[in-house]
């Protein structure tokens, strides 16, 4: 796949386009994705902010404070509810989307899984893949691993 990449959420309220390639895609198993997705992890797909251009409606936002320590500001569909994306204060030139609202998800393949501590007991994990128990501190090999798969 290239860019351009289109997506919304499921109502079709809100529609998105990123106008360039991702950084990285990575499966996350804390708790907080598994609330958020209602399964047992949530996929994050990081993209540079600038690339990401709303095309319909206005995502509704509200802040939540993360494991990590971190501030996340989530944003969603104020009419069905969609997570479409999310973003890190302390990181405003990227953003995170929430790949299975993408129109195409046939690409998808996580790179990685973050916070495996609290992954569920059933979900295996490749040993070669790129596996963090919780937050990694740096992003480097995630977003190499997914340039040079």
């Amino acid at each position: 796949m290239n860019a351009p990449y289109t997506g919304g959420c499921q109502c079709g309220q809100i529609r998105y386009e990123i106008r360039a390639e991702p950084l990285t895609l990575y499966a996350c198993h804390c708790k907080e994705c598994q609330r958020q997705s209602s399964s047992a992890f949530g996929m994050s797909m990081t993209v540079q902010r600038e690339a990401v251009v709303i095309l319909q409606g206005q995502p509704k936002d509200w802040t939540r404070g993360a494991d990590s320590g971190q501030t996340v500001r989530c944003f969603f569909c104020g009419n069905c509810g969609t997570r479409l994306f999310h973003q890190r204060d302390h990181n405003p030139n990227v953003i995170n989307i929430k790949p299975g609202t993408l129109d195409d998800t046939s690409w998808l393949n996580p790179v990685g899984h973050l916070w495996t501590q609290s992954k569920q007991p059933w979900v295996s994990l490749d040993e070669q893949g790129l596996n963090y128990e919780g937050q990694p501190s740096d992003y480097a090999a995630l977003f190499e691993r997914f340039q040079n798969p």
